[in-house]
C-alpha cells in the first residue's frame, strides 16, 4: 500500500520535471527576446494612421496579439505546471522518522519506570477501549504501541539506537513514477493498459510528428510554399520589365489556394471596371483583351483584381467575403515578395550573377502595394524619374492637389522635400488648401522618410590592388537617417495597409550595362541588438588578422559600437574579380516600404590583369584623379534611376515570353486544379 502511495506521488513529480525542463528556459529566452527587441519604435502619429487603429493598444487588441498559437501553448503548459505543483505539495508527506521518545512524551534516556508510566498514561487516552475514534486506534497501535516495545525489548531497542529504527538496518525504497492503473497489469485490464501505453507513448508522437514534418516539408524558412518558389523560379527572366514583375506575383501557390466562388463574380465585375485602365490591356482591342484576361484562371483573376484594388485603394466594392480574402493576399505579400526578390538576385551561370531590371520591379512593386500607390503614377513626368508616386504615399494627396502645385513649379518630390518647413507650410494651405492640421500630418510623415547614406569599398584584402580573379570584399556602413535624428527605429506611414509592417531596405551592387546583380544583401535597422553583437565582431576578427595592436582593436570595436547606436549597419559582400578590364557599377539601396527614398551610388571598379599564372602585375595608375586601390567612388543625385529601369510601358518581348509562360502554367491548371466554390 506504501509503494502504491509512493508511485502516485512520484508521476506528477516525473510530469512536472519533464515539462518544466524545456518550458522554463524557453519562456525566459522569450521574454527576454521581447525586452530586448521591443524596444521604443517609433510609429507615425499622423491623423490617417490613427484612425486606422492598426497600432491602437485597446484590451481586445492586446489579447488577440497575445492569442496566438505559441503563447496559447505556452500558458497552457504553465496552468498545467501550475496545477501539478499544487497537487504536489497537497499530496506529498515528508518522511517522518520514527521517534519512540518523542512519541511517548520522554526525554532520551528515561527509565523504564518512566517509559512505563507514560505508556499507561497515553493508553488511558487513544486505548481502542477508552477512546472508539478510528484515528486514535490507528495512531495506538502505529505509533504508541511501537515505541513502547522499542523502549522496552532489548533487542528493539539496540536496533533503535545503532540504526534508529526498532526493526534493524532499512534497506533503500524505490518507486516508478507511472500512475498506479498502469502497474496492475492482469488479464484483460493489463491488455489494455498496454495498448494504452503503446498509443499514448508510441503512436501519438509518431502521428504527430508524420503530420508536423509533411506540413512544414511544404514550406520554406520564410513561410512560402516551395510550389511558389519553383513557380517563381520558373517565371523569372532577366528582360522582365517592372511593369510585368505582377504577373509573376500573382502565381503564388498561396494564392492559387485561395476559393473562387460564385458570389464573387458580381463584385469582381464591378472592381474591374474600376481598375481597368490598371492592367495594361490593350486599348485598340479592348474586347479581345477583356475576354483574354477572364480566360485566364480564376484564381490569378481574382488575386489579380484584389491586388489592383490595394494598389488604386478602391475597396469599397468588395464583400465581405472578398475582404477576408484581400486581407489575406496582403497578410502574405511582403514574404511573397521577398521570396521573389531572392529569385530575382539569385546567382546565375556563366558570371553567377543575379538580374538587375526585375530586382528593381519587385521592389517597386513592393512599394507601391505598401503605399497603395498605382502603378501607373510611377511613369516618368516632367523632371520627375518616379513621377508622382512619392507624392501619392502623403497624407491628403491627390492628383488634383498635385496639379495645383505644378503650378508653383514643385514638379518634383525632391523639391517638395528640399523646402523648409515654412515654406511648405504655406504652399500646402494656400496653394493646395490644406488645413493647419492636414500640413502638420504632411510634416509628421516627412520626419518619419529616412535618408540613406553610403561609406563602402570594394577592395582585395592584404592587395594594393585587384587582379582577374581576386576575391574582391565589398565592406563599409549603410547609415540611416531622418529630420528627426533621435528616432532610428521606425514604422513606415501605410495607413492602406492593414497589418504591422517594418521597412527593410535592399543593397544591390550592380552593373547597369549587363542587367547583373553581382551583390544583394537585404539591411534592416530594426534589430539593433543582433547588429550590436555581429559588427564589433567582424570588426574584430578583420582586425586581428590584419595584426592590430590591443589598443586599436579596443578603439576599432568601441567605433563599431557607436556607429550601430547611431543608425548605421555594417555590410558585407563578396564577389569573384571578373576579366581584366574598368566596370561602372551602381550601388543601388531601396526600400521596400518607402517611396522616394532610394539612393544609389556609383563606383568605377578598375581590374587589372595577371602577368603570368601565380604573380600579379603592376598596379596601373589612372589618369583621372581620385582612384584609390582600384575603385573610384561618385555620390549621385537620389532616386535617378535609368529610364529602362522605372520603365512601365508595354515591353513586346515581356509580353511574347509572358504568354508562353502562361500557356504552360494554365495547361498544368486545367490538369490538377479546379475552380473553388462556396
Amino acid at each position: 500500500m506504501a509503494e502504491s502511495e509512493e508511485n502516485n506521488t512520484l508521476f506528477p513529480i516525473f510530469i512536472f520535471s519533464l515539462l518544466a525542463l524545456p518550458l522554463v528556459p524557453y519562456t525566459i529566452f522569450q521574454l527576454y527576446y521581447l525586452a530586448t527587441k521591443k524596444a521604443r519604435i517609433a510609429r507615425c502619429q499622423c491623423s490617417e494612421c490613427k484612425q486606422t487603429g492598426k497600432y491602437h493598444k485597446s484590451i481586445f487588441r492586446r489579447i488577440s496579439n497575445f492569442s496566438t498559437y505559441n503563447n496559447l501553448t505556452i500558458l497552457m503548459l504553465w496552468v498545467i505546471m501550475v496545477m501539478l505543483a499544487y497537487h504536489i505539495k497537497s499530496s506529498n508527506h515528508e518522511v517522518e522518522i520514527f521517534e519512540p521518545f518523542s512519541i511517548l512524551g520522554l526525554e532520551h534516556g528515561a527509565t523504564d519506570s518512566e517509559i512505563k508510566k507514560a505508556y499507561r498514561r497515553l493508553s488511558i487516552q487513544y486505548h481502542p477501549d477508552k477512546n472508539p475514534d478510528p484515528e486514535a486506534h490507528n495512531y495506538f497501535v502505529e505509533y504508541i504501541s511501537k515505541a513502547y516495545q522499542a523502549l522496552t525489548d532489548p533487542t528493539s531497542r539496540a536496533n533503535f539506537e545503532k540504526y534508529g529504527h526498532p526493526d534493524g538496518r532499512q534497506g533503500l525504497q524505490m518507486g516508478i513514477a507511472l500512475p498506479q492503473f498502469l502497474l496492475n497489469i492482469d488479464g484483460k485490464s493489463g491488455a489494455i493498459n498496454l495498448l494504452g501505453i503503446v498509443g499514448v507513448c508510441i503512436i501519438l508522437p509518431l502521428v504527430i510528428a508524420v503530420m508536423y514534418l509533411s506540413r512544414s516539408s511544404k514550406y520554406t524558412g520564410n513561410y512560402v510554399l516551395k510550389h511558389t518558389l519553383s513557380a517563381y523560379f520558373y517565371l523569372m527572366k532577366p528582360s522582365l520589365a517592372p511593369s510585368k514583375v505582377m504577373d509573376v506575383f500573382i502565381k503564388a501557390a498561396e494564392y492559387m489556394e485561395i476559393p473562387v466562388r460564385r458570389s464573387d463574380g458580381e463584385p469582381l465585375q464591378r472592381l474591374f471596371v474600376l481598375v481597368r485602365s490598371e492592367l495594361n490591356l490593350d486599348l485598340k482591342n479592348i474586347k479581345q483583351e477583356q475576354a483574354k484576361f477572364w480566360k485566364q484562371h480564376p484564381a490569378l483573376v481574382k488575386t489579380e483584381l484584389l491586388v489592383q484594388a490595394q494598389l488604386t485603394r478602391e475597396t469599397g466594392c468588395l464583400s465581405p467575403s472578398l475582404q477576408r480574402d484581400f486581407r489575406r493576399i496582403l497578410e502574405v505579400a511582403p514574404r511573397l515578395l521577398e521570396e521573389l526578390m531572392k529569385m530575382a538576385v539569385l546567382q546565375r551561370p556563366p558570371h553567377g550573377h543575379g538580374w538587375l531590371r526585375p530586382a528593381i520591379g519587385v521592389v517597386e512593386l513592393s512599394q507601391s502595394i505598401i503605399q497603395a500607390v498605382p502603378l501607373s503614377a510611377r511613369k516618368p513626368v516632367g523632371g520627375s524619374t518616379e513621377g508622382i508616386a512619392p507624392f501619392l504615399q502623403l497624407p491628403h494627396f491627390s492628383e488634383a492637389v498635385l496639379k495645383k502645385l505644378a503650378r508653383k513649379k514643385v514638379r518634383t518630390f525632391e523639391d517638395f522635400r528640399d523646402l523648409n518647413q515654412e515654406e511648405r507650410a504655406d504652399l500646402l494651405t494656400k496653394v493646395a488648401g490644406f488645413s493647419s492640421d492636414q500640413a502638420q500630418d504632411v510634416e509628421i510623415v516627412l520626419e518619419m522618410m529616412p535618408s540613406i547614406s553610403f561609406d563602402i569599398k570594394c577592395e582585395t584584402e592584404g592587395e594594393e590592388a585587384i587582379h582577374e580573379g581576386d576575391i574582391v570584399t565589398m565592406r563599409g556602413w549603410v547609415t540611416l537617417n531622418r529630420r528627426n535624428n533621435h528616432v532610428v527605429r521606425a514604422l513606415p506611414h501605410c495607413p492602406q495597409y492593414p497589418f504591422h509592417k517594418e521597412e527593410n531596405f535592399w543593397l544591390l551592387l550592380a552593373d547597369p550595362n549587363s542587367n547583373g546583380v553581382w551583390i544583394s544583401q537585404k539591411v534592416s535597422f530594426m534589430d539593433e541588438s543582433a547588429a550590436l553583437i555581429a559588427a564589433p565582431k567582424v570588426i574584430r576578427e578583420s582586425k586581428e588578422w590584419a595584426g592590430a595592436s590591443p589598443k586599436e582593436l579596443n578603439s576599432a570595436v568601441k567605433e563599431a559600437i557607436e556607429k550601430v547606436k547611431s543608425g548605421s549597419r555594417l555590410v558585407i559582400g563578396r564577389f569573384l574579380a571578373p576579366e581584366e578590364g574598368t566596370y561602372n557599377l551602381t550601388l543601388y539601396c531601396m526600400s521596400d516600404s518607402w517611396l522616394g527614398c532610394d539612393t544609389k551610388m556609383s563606383i568605377k571598379l578598375k581590374v587589372l590583369k595577371r602577368t603570368r599564372a601565380g604573380t600579379r602585375g603592376g598596379v596601373q595608375v589612372d589618369d583621372g584623379a581620385g582612384v584609390e586601390d582600384g575603385v573610384e567612388e561618385e555620390e549621385v543625385e537620389e532616386d535617378e534611376y535609368d529610364d529602362d529601369e522605372s520603365e512601365y510601358s508595354d515591353d513586346d518581348e515581356d509580353d511574347v515570353e509572358q504568354e508562353e509562360t502562361q500557356e504552360n502554367i494554365d495547361d498544368g491548371s486545367d490538369d490538377d486544379s479546379e475552380n473553388k466554390e462556396e
